[in-house]
């Protein structure tokens, strides 16, 4: 008798077949990997210096920037590494959408979706923390929308706050939630990467059962190596030379409750869904809209084919039209309340959901019309 011998984690992943024809947008999942963790380990530093305390937290930011060593860089790292984080899921999210993984990788989809929830939520949390002036009156205006939720909306909020109004209180368990947050996203990617290599990667074509595949490693570790290499040069751009690019020159102002700034809008990762919740004159149809823009995400596997359909015509139309629409979504959602963007945005929000729509139905057209 013998025993086979398991290969380790490592190996297994070394030596994982993947399709020979797949391309660099297949490094979107160890990008994201690696900012993970460069977030992570950013925000363990931030949170030595950190302070949450309402009168203090401010200051405590000002003392990380000018005082503590290379503190001015970590904050520049980790606030531009939120925002290099979302461009990269967007681009991935993009990715599956554009070569359907959600038909082929439905469980895979499933989780991605999540992970992509739960970062939006970690990111709003950690936005509040700095304590500047668009960071409180964000964390107001955002919590509360769930007062729209009917009979427990106003306790929900009050729970939410821990009080009558953002404060203290608030502060400490969006402080708490930041930190412990993304653990969970590395527990989700651990998912998302084991239900991934159930089946493999998929080729651009859709395909899961192709005889032309190689090892992981090599070949499409140094291919990964190469995205690292970039993501690095552009952290350093922006962390050196732009470091307020992304950022809004409101909340270089200490939190005042008693100035509303003019123009209250979200970090620009959010702004798509900010349009979308504004051009719905009913507050709770503005809320449930805001939700679905993601949550609509988990009904793209219902879409069944046996063919891919990534490369026919209407597919290629309603995709590259979804993604002008997400893109103009995002633009009228860092425009102020008022004419034309206010009327522009009401067809967008129609049009934005009606694309899903047809994205889950587009396969079946299409091979019917065939």
């Amino acid at each position: 008798m013998h025993t086979l011998r398991q290969a380790n984690p490592a190996e297994a992943l070394a030596g994982l077949p993947s399709p020979l024809s797949i391309s660099v947008w297949w490094n979107g999942g160890s990008i994201l990997g690696l900012l993970l963790g460069f977030q992570i380990a950013t925000g363990l530093f931030l949170s030595m210096h950190y302070t949450a305390d309402m009168v203090t937290t401010f200051s405590s930011v000002i003392h990380i920037v000018r005082d503590v060593p290379m503190g001015w860089l970590f904050r520049n790292f980790h606030a531009n590494g939120a925002s290099l984080f979302f461009v990269f899921m967007y681009l991935h999210v993009g990715r599956g959408l554009y070569y359907q993984s959600y038909i082929s990788q439905p469980r895979t989809w499933m989780v991605g979706v999540t992970i992509l929830l739960v970062s939006m939520a970690t990111a709003f949390l950690g936005y509040v923390l700095p304590w500047g002036q668009m960071s409180f009156w964000g964390a107001t205006v955002i919590t509360n929308l769930l007062s729209a939720i009917p009979y427990i909306g106003p306790w929900v909020v009050e729970w939410v706050w821990g009080g009558f109004s953002v404060g203290q209180s608030t502060l400490n368990r969006f402080f708490s939630l930041h930190f412990i947050m993304p653990f969970l996203i590395g527990g989700l990617s651990g998912l998302h990467v084991l239900f991934l290599h159930e089946k493999g990667s998929t080729s651009p074509l859709g395909e899961l059962n192709h005889v032309s595949k190689i090892p992981f490693h090599p070949y499409f570790s140094w291919k990964d190596m190469v995205g690292f290499v970039v993501l690095f040069v552009v952290l350093v751009l922006l962390g050196f030379f732009y470091p307020t690019l992304l950022g809004d020159p409101e909340n270089f102002t200490n939190a005042n409750p008693m100035v509303t700034p003019v123009h209250i809008q979200p970090e620009w990762y959010f702004l798509f869904a900010y349009a979308i919740l504004r051009s719905i004159p009913s507050k709770l149809g503005g809320v449930v809209a805001l939700a679905m823009s993601i949550m609509v995400l988990y009904f793209l596997p219902l879409a069944k084919s046996a063919i891919p359909s990534s490369f026919t015509p209407p597919y290629q139309a309603i995709y590259w039209a979804f993604i002008v629409m997400f893109v103009l979504l995002t633009w009228l959602g860092a425009c102020p309340i008022e004419e034309p963007y206010s009327t522009l945005a009401v067809p967008l929000t129609f049009l934005y959901f009606v694309s899903f729509g047809v994205l889950v139905s587009s396969p079946v057209i299409w091979k019917k019309f065939l």
